[in-house]
């Protein structure tokens, strides 16, 4: 690792403004809980100049949850979000994701913010060496796409992201002095890379300061669930969230966001709509996962994710009951 200057930054105004003096030969980074860029750093690949330390600016770790919806700031942690007895309630697919991402000391410095802007975990990616090859072969993809993998195979990281996509969350951008923007979720990840130095939409100087989520219907249910190769800690195979408002006991609108299946998190459209004016059943559920499936593209390693996917959908569907 390379020596770096480190500064506290008091505000959002500060802190923008250090972040805005980046260049491809001295970069600035952020660092919120540090779990990602510490890991990037220590592996070569990235070398900051400078890091800008957030932890300070105390308006990023608030917690506003009332009829409008919730904000959560950029430096919440993933543990304040699984103890939070206002998320648990209303958003409970949040708070099981987050309840199930990494380990009781991560989750303790680890924040939403960094979750969402973190770089994959692809082995390759994670090696300084394949940064210098021009097309590195990916031929280990046991935990890669198998949907829209044409263009890259490597997966979003963010557990958080499925959840949060089912909830039709914005983030909440800012460059400092006023000015700001905010940007669905849908539209702020972008495909892993590594000839990017970030996979999101965020700019150079910008700040992730919040996260918002539209209030919830009071006939909405909702589940998430994650699978991992063991249960212990563990990279999942597949995580599958499913928010869904009813009319009496059939299904009046369905979100269904698979996680770790394609370079971002997906939208399962054509198993939302079959869920639609039905009820929540056997059948209902496993029509639902086998078109959520539908037009995989495994690789030579990683079909055994098709039918590991299809079951989990159909298990999170009838656990949203």
């Amino acid at each position: 690792m390379r020596s770096f200057e480190w500064v506290d930054a008091k505000s959002v105004d500060e802190a923008a403004s250090l972040l805005a003096a980046t260049t491809a030969n001295a970069p600035v980074i952020a660092k919120a809980g540090g779990m990602d860029v510490l890991d990037l750093m220590k592996e070569g690949i990235v070398q900051p100049t400078r890091v800008v330390n957030l932890k300070a600016i105390r308006s990023l770790g608030d917690v506003k949850l009332d009829n409008s919806g919730m904000q959560l700031g950029a430096l919440v942690t993933l543990a304040q979000i699984e103890r939070h007895a206002g998320i648990r309630s209303h958003y409970r697919a949040l708070a099981e994701a987050a309840a199930h991402a990494a380990t009781p000391q991560v989750r303790n410095a680890a924040t939403i913010g960094g979750n969402l802007l973190q770089r994959p975990r692809c082995w390759y990616f994670r090696n300084e060496h394949f940064h210098r090859v021009a097309d590195p072969d990916h031929s280990e993809h046991q935990h890669h796409a198998i949907f829209e993998n044409q263009q890259t195979v490597m997966v979003h990281a963010s557990t958080l992201a499925t959840p949060l996509l089912a909830y039709d969350a914005n983030v909440h951008l800012t460059l400092g002095k006023g000015s700001s923007r905010s940007v669905e979720l849908k539209d702020f990840l972008l495909p892993p890379s590594m000839k990017r130095d970030r996979d999101t939409i965020i700019a150079d100087g910008e700040i992730l300061t919040h996260i918002s989520v539209p209030p919830i219907h009071p006939t909405t249910r909702c589940a998430y669930h994650k699978q991992t190769e063991r249960d212990s800690y563990d990279w999942p195979i597949c995580d599958v969230a499913v928010v869904l408002q009813m009319n009496g006991d059939t299904v009046a609108s369905a979100k269904i966001v698979l996680g770790w299946v394609a370079p971002v998190p997906r939208r399962a459209v054509d198993a939302e709509e079959i869920l639609i004016s039905r009820p929540l059943d056997d059948r209902s559920a496993s029509e639902a996962a086998a078109a959520a499936v539908h037009g995989a593209t495994p690789l030579a390693k990683n079909a055994y994710k098709v039918p590991v996917l299809e079951t989990v959908i159909k298990r999170t569907i009838l656990a949203a009951r």
